[in-house]
């Protein structure tokens, strides 16, 4: 990934929340998980907020509501770190659907974190370390949702 600007990263960065969102909307009308969809809605509802930060923040800078985000650690189950890539298809176990996420979002807080190393001012890394922050909880999310899901299956 090379970049010549800000706006360069930025509009990868929107595209990137486009993807995600499209992706958990895809699941909530294909896939017929009964709470599950629902979950997979408020997904792609998070992707979307993603996207309007990015773009609030190439319109305007930094908003107040970015400042005065309070960054902590969140925990990471590190259950992507053993999964190999799958590939979307209707009809998917629902284990197989929540390590695809799972997946994904790993995928979307390492993008975040290279993206926050090219970046130089004070508020771009703010919103990138705040993106990071925000794909680690879903991460987490979805890898509390495995781990529980597996073991009411006796896993």
């Amino acid at each position: 990934m090379n970049f010549e600007n800000l706006d360069e990263i930025l509009d990868f960065a929107i595209e990137k929340e486009i993807e995600a969102s499209d992706f958990y909307r895809t699941l909530a009308k294909e896939e017929r998980y009964s709470d599950p969809t629902t979950m997979f809605e408020e997904f792609a509802g998070e992707e979307e907020k993603h996207k309007k930060m990015l773009q609030n923040f190439k319109e305007k800078g930094v908003s107040r509501s970015l400042q005065e985000y309070k960054l902590k650690w969140i925990k990471d189950l590190k259950r992507s770190d053993y999964l190999v890539d799958l590939e979307y298809k209707p009809g998917l176990p629902y284990n197989d659907i929540l390590l695809l996420a799972i997946k994904r979002e790993e995928k979307s807080l390492k993008l975040y974190n290279e993206l926050l190393d090219k970046v130089d001012d004070g508020d771009s890394k703010k919103l990138f370390q705040v993106l990071c922050q925000e794909e680690a909880k879903h991460k987490l999310t979805l890898e509390t949702m495995y781990d529980d899901y597996m073991a009411k299956m006796g896993d």
